[in-house]
């Protein structure tokens, strides 16, 4: 039993507050383990099982009604814990498939996709996550639900699908003995005016990326 189970263990266990609770305690344990570094063949397949895993929560969190926190003003957690530790622990077990492309909103048009890091985002979404676990295991749960409820639809849930999906492209690579091809640059059907903003973002991607893995020489 988690820690953040423990706290409310005078809680009914099928208490959505203490399954939510749980759930992110158990990734918050899983991906300090991972960083840790004892197991690196591992260590992508089992991040996509965790990562998996906390969407579900993510995806009750988003269905639930509108959690309201007990006070105006959000009651001061304290200092961040620092995750710089963590961040270059996982940079350097997933080298080289840490930089990934993403597009940050689907359903704003014609937006290029950016480069991004699968360590960056585990870390952004385990400081989210740490946030909230503060004020819960604080007993202050209503302000816990509320905070994770908030950053999933501001920040961690689209971080964290983003990363699953980095993920699962490196497994499925993987599993089906299908080499990463290489990034010459984005086919993204723009306009002639746009023509010279995504070459250079093609050039950028095509270098932040695929150095990297080994993919093209810098030129």
């Amino acid at each position: 039993m988690s820690d953040a189970t423990l706290h409310a263990t005078d809680r009914d266990p099928d208490d959505f507050s203490v399954q939510i609770a749980d759930q992110i305690e158990s990734f918050l344990v899983a991906v300090t383990e991972v960083a840790k570094g004892d197991e690196p063949d591992s260590a992508v397949p089992f991040l996509l099982l965790e990562v998996s895993q906390l969407l579900l929560a993510g995806g009750r969190l988003g269905a639930h009604e509108d959690i309201l926190p007990d006070e105006r003003y959000e009651p001061d957690p304290g200092p961040e814990a620092d995750v710089d530790a963590l961040r270059e622990n996982l940079a350097r077990l997933l080298e080289p498939v840490d930089v990934y492309s993403e597009v940050f909103d689907p359903y704003e048009p014609r937006k290029a996709p950016v480069p991004a890091r699968i360590s960056d985002d585990l870390t952004d979404v385990v400081s989210d996550l740490r946030h909230g676990m503060v004020h819960y295991r604080a007993g202050r749960t209503t302000e816990a639900l509320w905070w994770w409820q908030f950053s999933y639809f501001s920040n961690w849930g689209s971080t964290a699908s983003a990363t699953l999906r980095a993920l699962q492209s490196v497994v499925a690579h993987v599993r089906l003995n299908q080499p990463l091809a290489a990034l010459d640059g984005l086919d993204t059907d723009q306009d002639a005016g746009d023509d010279a903003l995504e070459i250079e973002a093609g050039r950028v991607m095509a270098e932040e990326i695929g150095v990297p893995l080994g993919l093209r020489p810098v030129t």
